[in-house]
């Protein structure tokens, strides 16, 4: 075995976790554990790290491509689709560009949301794997305006929001782009550390009042929101 190197085992399969990339945390957990397909079904998710969703979406029997912008990530998505005897077609880009003119039945993205305070972004991989920009909303914003371009009739759109985005913004976004809006779960976790090291830029972008203003945070709700096309 390599020296260093780290496995992360879930639902009975087997995941090798590069350097380059972020081990699963409670949201990626989360996120896979409501996020499901059904065999046949054309799945594409964007932002898929070393492949955790997209193996077990592929274990359920949909066809799935997944993307991510991290070399080394979409090298470890097909490591661990062959570790786990399955197949999933990975590729490197970003959003939409990997699968340009194609279409999905859903298509699932738990992506960089953290709001980040001018002056703090860094382009190494491990830091943009938290930044979601000024208000956490950058790189969600560009998959949801490109999701009506890639579903299918009654195809839909999965991803995962911290509180402190808006849950009422998320709905409103998704009414705005044509899709019918839900949630499809929510969930209470421990306030994410970094967001400790932020706290006053994410009190000054939360429009809707989720983070205590004179308390520390022990806390944060984060939902699955999910968009239906017609």
């Amino acid at each position: 075995m390599k020296e260093g190197l780290l496995l992360f085992a879930y639902r009975d399969c087997v995941f090798r976790v590069p350097d380059e990339v972020q081990p699963p945390k409670a949201g990626s957990l989360f996120f896979c554990r409501h996020v499901a397909a059904t065999a046949g079904e054309r799945v594409l998710e964007i932002g898929a790290g070393m492949g955790l969703t997209a193996v077990l979406l592929a274990r359920a029997g949909a066809r799935v491509v997944a993307t991510d912008v991290v070399p080394e990530a979409v090298a470890a998505i097909g490591t661990n689709a062959a570790l786990n005897g399955v197949t999933v077609d990975a590729r490197h880009g970003d959003a939409y560009e990997p699968v340009a003119g194609e279409r999905f039945d859903l298509i699932c993205a738990n992506l960089p949301q953290m709001p980040t305070p001018p002056g703090r972004e860094r382009k190494d991989a491990v830091a943009a794997a938290d930044n979601g920009g000024h208000d956490g909303w950058e790189i969600i914003d560009r998959v949801l305006d490109g999701a009506r371009d890639h579903l299918v009739p009654r195809g839909r759109i999965l991803f995962s929001i911290f509180a402190f985005l808006g849950r009422k913004r998320a709905l409103a976004r998704l009414t705005a782009l044509g899709l019918t809006p839900s949630i499809v779960a929510s969930e209470v976790q421990g306030f994410p550390r970094i967001g400790y090291e932020r706290l006053e830029h994410l009190r000054s972008v939360d429009a809707e009042g989720t983070i205590p203003v004179h308390a520390l945070p022990e806390t944060v709700e984060r939902f699955i929101v999910q968009g239906r096309l017609a």
